[in-house]
């Protein structure tokens, strides 16, 4: 098979490997998109960070040049012994956590926080490749037909943002903004949108704002300077109930304690560089909760990011207009991401194209 294979900074090639076999409780999944995200461009630009290339990774046992690639959709070729539920043909999103099952959080259904978390794709290969090897129940099947694999790599960051929607506990009649509108945000405008809840989108690309305003958000702004924050939503009328921070930088998080009022509920789901300095006794006055969000929880975020996916697929190319070929990562993906001049939300990549295609997403 052909596939991207890391070993170190700036070093990403493309190479024949040998087909995966299935381990016992693990399929075989042909690939037919994945998604490149933000962790695979900053591996690629300043790695190995988490990919195990230098150093044996302590729960799958990997070291060396590294497959990369963990949101993934594609069919099931080959199932190793013990795998009663996964089918060969059936059409799968990847999920790519790998969980003990045995630790305090995942039987108490918060799995993404297993003590052994490791993940397909940054601590063993992944699925940048023709084929891609993985537990049975780290991927969904989904037999209803109404989705094509396009749409379905886009499950795992929507199940991210699923999960980051469910932390902020939105109730009906509350409003929410998302500062930061690229990456997950964008996912995040999706998911609330869908959810009937009322949406305004900040950033500081009007063109990431458009995409937001074509997944459902009520409003947008082109971010002016956090002091100025408040006064600018207010003009229009719009004062949130939850604020989902997911830029990642030092403004957005200042924008979002800035707007922040009584009873306000603050999600932070972009990861901070550095420690962030606030005021922690306006934040109790003001009884202003700081919710923190990692990951998903597999058996739950990602059914419901599937059937959210599924409710207006004509939206989804809004996300990610075009898969690109497996020889095109880095110089239309991984690069671009890096120097964050990205043009699309979500890059796909088919590992069996020869050139670059237009987004499909429903089936058929």
């Amino acid at each position: 098979m052909r596939a991207a294979v890391f070993y170190g900074a700036g070093d990403l090639r493309i190479e024949t490997r040998r087909d995966p076999s299935p381990q016992p409780g693990e399929v075989v999944v042909k690939v037919l998109a994945c998604g490149v995200c933000g962790t695979d461009a900053h591996e690629y630009a300043a790695g190995p960070v988490m990919y195990p290339v230098v150093q044996r990774h302590g729960v799958t046992g990997h070291q060396g040049p590294l497959v990369p690639g963990h949101e993934f959709a594609g069919t099931v070729v080959a199932t190793g012994s013990g795998v009663e539920d996964r089918r060969v043909g059936d059409l799968v999103a990847g999920a790519a956590p790998l969980l003990c099952g045995r630790c305090r959080w995942c039987l108490s259904g918060r799995s993404n926080l297993c003590e052994g978390y490791a993940t397909v794709g940054l601590h063993r290969d992944g699925a940048l490749a023709q084929y891609c090897a993985l537990p049975a129940a780290g991927c969904l099947p989904v037999r209803d037909g109404g989705l094509s694999a396009d749409a379905l790599a886009l499950a795992q960051p929507t199940a991210i943002a699923v999960h980051a929607r469910a932390r902020g506990r939105l109730v009906a009649g509350e409003t929410a903004l998302v500062i930061g509108a690229g990456g997950v945000g964008a996912f995040l405008v999706l998911a609330l949108a869908s959810s009937g809840t009322p949406v305004w989108a900040v950033d500081l690309d009007e063109e990431r704002l458009a995409v937001a305003r074509a997944l459902g958000a009520t409003g947008t702004l082109v971010a002016p300077r956090p002091e100025e924050l408040p006064e600018a939503l207010g003009d229009q009328g719009f004062v949130p109930d939850v604020i989902f921070e997911a830029s990642g930088t030092a403004p957005g998080l200042q924008s979002a304690l800035s707007v922040s009022r009584r009873a306000t509920r603050l999600v932070l789901v972009g990861l901070q560089g550095r420690p962030a300095t606030f005021d922690a006794r306006a934040l109790a006055l003001g009884e202003v909760e700081v919710i923190g969000t990692n990951a998903f929880v597999r058996d739950v975020d990602l059914p419901e990011a599937v059937r959210l996916l599924g409710r207006d697929p004509e939206r989804l190319p809004a996300l990610a207009p075009a898969a690109l070929p497996l020889s095109e990562t880095v110089t239309g993906a991984l690069a671009p991401m890096a120097r964050g001049s990205a043009h699309q939300v979500k890059t796909l990549i088919d590992p069996w194209a020869e050139h670059r295609r237009p987004t499909r997403m429903r089936a058929g």
